[in-house]
């Protein structure tokens, strides 16, 4: 097996066609086609038969797209660990949560990368329901954010700290006034959210379903940051790291809103592959982590925008 052949392959399955995988790897249907041959006749199975809704994998295939995935971020990991050895620097990819990625990621990052000369930290951010597929490929070395409800056994998984969710307003808010608000009253007001309410996974799309807040009471903004500034203007309720604004609930530019699910209870983790797949820098940050010094740091971090609404990916580079 080539890389070639298997990164025709891998682009077949991702896409559904051979016509599109051969788009996207910028060469032809037949030399897509050729590759796809090679595999067949090399591993004795037709991988996928033609029909009327699509590609129906044989549960050879299903083995082999799951491999040249591995196969591929394990060939692009060795590419460039070798030329790190060669200028001397590591790199540690990390994948992150747009909710850590915004108010924890900086400060231990940047405390992190400053223990050693040599290492730089490339942080991106992702759907939580990516991240074990985003380190079983070797796309990412770390995956931070929330526990997932069905953790790989490929994968280790290290909690490292408790955070609270609490919904808050502006001063001149009609609930302002409110000790507390009831659930009918809460799914009528205007929710201003970050980017971490996109999607199924984590604490605030849960907090949303559990009070069940319509869809269209729903304005989603380009980070929590600009959705918390818009709740202090009095534009509606934004949800928040509660560590995050502990400053402006003492100044009086945001009132604390209680309610049914609120505040809500979450907690970040770490996971990587175990020690003896993953990078040394992988498995020195999950130590690193769960220290004193590390929380501080993510408590005292000064928070980032991730950008822009709806990222692919942002990525920052610490050295």
């Amino acid at each position: 097996m080539t890389p070639a052949q298997l990164r025709a392959f891998a682009a077949t399955v991702r896409l559904g066609s051979v016509k599109a995988a051969a788009a996207d790897l910028a060469v032809t249907e037949s030399a897509v086609s050729i590759h796809i041959a090679h595999l067949r006749r090399e591993l004795g199975d037709k991988l996928f038969a033609r029909t009327a809704n699509g590609l129906a994998f044989t549960p050879g295939g299903l083995r082999l797209a799951s491999r040249a995935a591995e196969l591929l971020g394990l060939q692009d990991r060795t590419i460039l660990e070798v030329k790190q050895a060669g200028s001397g620097r590591r790199l540690l990819r990390v994948a992150a949560s747009s909710l850590f990625a915004e108010h924890a990621a900086p400060g231990l990052i940047e405390l992190f990368a400053g223990r050693a000369d040599d290492l730089d930290v490339e942080l991106s951010v992702h759907s939580p329901q990516h991240f074990a597929a985003l380190l079983l490929n070797r796309s990412v070395d770390v995956a931070i954010g929330p526990r997932p409800a069905t953790l790989d056994s490929a994968l280790t998984c290290t909690h490292f700290l408790n955070y609270q969710v609490v919904a808050v307003v502006g001063p001149d808010h009609p609930l302002a006034a409110a000790a507390s608000a009831g659930a009918a009253e809460l799914r009528g007001q205007t929710w201003l959210l970050g980017p971490s309410a996109v999607g199924r996974t984590g604490m605030v799309p849960s907090v949303l379903r559990r009070l069940g807040i319509p869809e269209h009471n729903q304005r989603i903004f380009q980070s929590h940051a600009a959705s918390v500034d818009e709740a202090k203007r009095g534009k509606g309720v934004a949800l928040a790291v509660a560590f995050a604004v502990t400053k402006d609930l003492a100044e009086g530019d945001l009132r604390r809103l209680n309610g049914p699910q609120l505040p809500a209870r979450g907690s970040w983790n770490l996971l990587t592959l175990p020690d003896r797949e993953a990078p040394s820098a992988a498995a020195e940050l999950r130590r690193f982590v769960t220290t004193p010094r590390a929380t501080q740091a993510m408590l005292r971090g000064a928070g980032v925008t991730a950008g822009r609404f709806r990222p692919a990916i942002h990525v920052t580079l610490w050295s």
